[in-house]
Parts: C-alpha cells; sequence; structure tokens
C-alpha cells in the first residue's frame, strides 16, 4: 500500500525501480562513467598529488561529466536531501574496496567536514553515509571528530587550482593521537584539483606516523 501511494522510483531517470533495485537502478548504474582506479591499477587520481603529500592509494567510482548523470546524482545528494545516495555509493566501493589488498590495512575512515553552519542547513554532510559504509564493509572505526573545518567556503567546482587553494578554507584537527601510527582512508564525495584533499591530507599528517590514503565518489 505504500508503494501505491509512494512509488519508490530511481534518483536518476525517476523510473519506478524493480524488486532488489535500490536508489539507483541498474539501467543508470550500467551507464554511469567508470572511473574504479582500485580495479584498474590507474595512477591517474594519485598522480594528481604528486609533489604535494606522500599518499597511499587514491581511487573514485565515477567521472563527473557535467550535464550527465553524475553530476545529477551529485546535485541530488548535496541540494536536494537525498542523503542515500551516498550510502548506495558507499556500500558499492566498500565491498570492492574489502576484496582489495592494498585497502586491508586501512584503520579508520575520515570525511571531509562541513563547516558547522552548513552542516546545520543542509543537515547532513553528504559523505557521511559513504564513509560510514566504506567502514562498515572494512569493519573499522568511522570518525567524524578528528578533522574540522573552521571557515566557510562556496562552491568549489569551477575554481582553478589556485584560488581553490587560497580560498577561505581552513581545517583543523583535534583527539589527533587517535590516529597515530595508523592508516588514514580519507573520503570526499568529488575531486576536482585536490585542493580540499590536500588541505584536509596535511592537517592529519601531523600526527606521528601516518599514511594516508584517498577514496571519492566521483573524479572530474
Amino acid at each position: 500500500m505504500l508503494n501505491l501511494l509512494f512509488p519508490r522510483v530511481c534518483v536518476g531517470c525517476k523510473q519506478l525501480l524493480l524488486k532488489g533495485e535500490g536508489v539507483v537502478c541498474l539501467e543508470c548504474v550500467h551507464s554511469l562513467p567508470l572511473a574504479v582506479f582500485h580495479r584498474t591499477g590507474s595512477t591517474q587520481l594519485k598522480d594528481k598529488f604528486y609533489g604535494r603529500f606522500l599518499l597511499k592509494n587514491a581511487t573514485a567510482l565515477v567521472y563527473f561529466q557535467k550535464r550527465g548523470l553524475t553530476q545529477k546524482l551529485l546535485h541530488n545528494l548535496k541540494y536536494r536531501g537525498k542523503s542515500e545516495i551516498s550510502n548506495f555509493f558507499g556500500q558499492w566501493l566498500g565491498a570492492e574496496l574489502a576484496e582489495i589488498n592494498s585497502y586491508n590495512d586501512v584503520d579508520v575512515v575520515i570525511p571531509v567536514p562541513l563547516h558547522k553552519q552548513k552542516l546545520k542547513k543542509r543537515g547532513y554532510n553528504q559523505v557521511e553515509g559513504f564513509g560510514k559504509e566504506i567502514a562498515k564493509a572494512l569493519n573499522i572505526p568511522y570518525r567524524d571528530d578528528i578533522l574540522i573545518k573552521i571557515s566557510k567556503s562556496g562552491p568549489q567546482v569551477f575554481k582553478t587550482r589556485i584560488l581553490r587553494f587560497d580560498a577561505e578554507e581552513v581545517f583543523t584537527t583535534q583527539n589527533l593521537e587517535v590516529i597515530n601510527n595508523h592508516h588514514v582512508l580519507l573520503v570526499d564525495d568529488i575531486i576536482t584539483t585536490g585542493a580540499t584533499l590536500e588541505k584536509c591530507a596535511l592537517q592529519l599528517l601531523k600526527a606521528e606516523n601516518v599514511t594516508i590514503s584517498i577514496a571519492t565518489i566521483a573524479t572530474a
């Protein structure tokens, strides 16, 4: 009866979801432009950070395509309250990383944080479900109390690297001793220039003997 009144539809194409489908229908899943560097062995994403900080692994599930399905899904996630999209991608990537040897020694998942004012306005961090599902798949903690954003910033997608890095976007840490001697998986929704992830990683690297890997839903 509930499905008749409020039918379950794909957040990508708005078609009715079939039994066994969740959030995104199989047709839309199969049309997504996959990146999956953890599968291909490509260092394309990792190479973005060459000379910036030491990085063990870097992967993303899909490529961001302007006016494409990936942009539509991320827009629904960030601005239309569809937080379940984050969990969907986290379950997908978490299941895959659990089978990859180079991710089996990850000790903790840490999300790129939102400023507290933006968090209050949106009601959730769009990367929370993604990170929690990955942590669950790897059977490790998810910690959102270590990395903190202390300044606001506007949309970052169309800024140049220099402008983004110099933007008013500042992070700090607390409870940093928790990640001493740990392999940290830093997660975000999308990576463009990598400036935000770089700032976050440099804060986390202030802990003792920390290894950093990165995982995102999409890469530009």
